[in-house]
């Protein structure tokens, strides 16, 4: 009866240390089924930080690259589209200046007895508001809008000369340059005639009639006639002039 229970226990211990190691094998592979490698999980784990670091980095450089860009690009376009400039894009806020609105007179800058050459061109301004001259005028010394233009003497000043209500400004007017005398005979004016120029560098509509001084019915010209840009000063006008 003895040798029989020792038995029984024997055989129950024998299956119970199989069970317990069989289940203890059945846990740790369970455990290592439901567990990732570690190598997996640590290439996937920087790598995927990394590159989720680097997408919004580029995201954020091509966003801002291209919102610079834009924003520079608008900005230049503003600022040459867009430059307070107003009548005939003449880079001021006043309108240039209309020929209605000037009172034109000439004088002659040559002593009594010589031969008329230096004139100075003078308008005023009869309108209430300033207003701008641009460049030099067309002066034509014949008549008719086929006469030649007399050609300026100097590059004109591209900056805008803004006359104020009431002011004057100037042009110098060289006509003549021959001193051949005797029975030759030059071309005639009885005045002179000069036509704007607009901020975009066309003309302008409307022409100034320059009669002549007092005591000169005609004077001659020719070929080396000049006319200097238009200037804030008699001085300024005249001096090129005069060293004709």
């Amino acid at each position: 009866m003895n040798a029989k229970t020792d038995g029984v226990r024997s055989v129950r211990r024998a299956l119970r240390s199989t069970l317990v190691g069989a289940g203890v094998v059945a846990a740790l592979l369970a455990a290592t089924a439901c567990q990732p490698s570690g190598g997996d999980d640590n290439a996937a784990g920087p790598s995927g930080s990394a590159s989720a670091g680097k997408s919004p980095a580029k995201s954020t450089e091509s966003s801002s690259s291209d919102s610079g860009t834009g924003t520079s690009s608008s900005a230049g376009g503003d600022a040459t589209g867009d430059s307070g400039e107003t009548g005939g894009g003449n880079g001021t806020d006043h309108q240039d200046c209309a020929v209605t609105d000037l009172r034109p007179s000439v004088e002659l800058q040559d002593a009594a007895g010589e031969t008329p050459r230096h004139f100075l061109l003078t308008v005023t301004n009869g309108s209430a508001s300033p207003c701008v001259l641009n460049e030099a005028p067309l002066v034509r010394l014949g008549t008719g809008d086929d006469a030649s233009i007399v050609e300026t003497l100097e590059a004109p000043d591209t900056e805008p000369l803004v006359v104020e209500a009431g002011g004057k400004a100037y042009a110098g007017l060289y006509i003549f340059g021959n001193d051949e005398g005797g029975e030759a005979e030059y071309d005639q004016s009885a005045r002179f005639n000069a036509t704007l120029v607009a901020g975009e560098g066309t003309e302008l509509s409307g022409k100034l009639a320059f009669d002549l001084p007092d005591g000169l019915h005609t004077v001659s010209y020719d070929d080396a006639a000049r006319v200097n840009g238009w200037a804030g000063t008699e001085g300024l006008a005249m001096r090129p002039i005069n060293q004709l």
